[in-house]
């Protein structure tokens, strides 16, 4: 019987730790997710490879994330982004120890940043830092990888390892947008 009342106990509050996974209590009642993001931190990918060129990346600080743009001329819907190690293209040199930050995004996009002449169509060099992210609470450097065979890569430097999402976004007129936003918290 005593065992029969522990095990019974034992799945009640077993019941209770399932109902309350995921959020947290604070003055007897529960809180939603931080700015009710639940994108999570797992690799994602989508889309084919594009011959429509990187023209520009840029940056920006939201309320609940920091934002890392890329814009093609021409529509662009392929990308994989993953936390881990960024790669260059075409050389394989990690790009860890240039990169500021907790944790490293993989940017692999599946257009070039390059013409039909293989003249280049955005002002880096492998190896060079993107952008100025001096206030940014999350982002902490984006940093060029190159282009090689159709595909761009950036490595994204960030605080810690935190949930991200991609969005892909037509425009402005003909161009396209791969959007990577990466959450200030869990």
């Amino acid at each position: 019987m005593r065992i029969r009342s522990a095990l019974t106990a034992l799945a009640v509050v077993l019941a209770g730790l399932v109902a309350s996974a995921g959020s947290s209590t604070a003055a007897g009642g529960t809180t939603a997710a931080y700015c009710g993001i639940t994108w999570g931190s797992a690799e994602k990918s989508a889309g084919a490879l594009s011959d429509a060129p990187l023209v520009e990346v840029r940056t920006g600080r939201h309320d609940c994330y920091d934002r890392v743009v890329f814009e093609f001329a021409g529509p662009v819907d392929g990308y994989a982004i993953g936390y881990g190690e960024t790669w260059t293209e075409g050389e394989g040199l990690a790009l860890s120890p240039y990169t500021a930050g907790g944790a490293l995004l993989r940017v692999s996009l599946r257009a070039p940043a390059y013409d039909d002449d293989h003249l280049g169509t955005v002002p880096y060099a492998v190896g060079e830092h993107v952008s100025n992210l001096l206030r940014y609470p999350t982002l902490r450097d984006v940093v060029f990888g190159g282009s090689f065979e159709g595909y761009s890569t950036f490595a994204v430097g960030v605080r810690a390892r935190l949930p991200f999402r991609v969005l892909v976004l037509a425009g402005p007129g003909t161009h396209s947008r791969v959007v990577l936003d990466v959450a200030h918290q869990w």
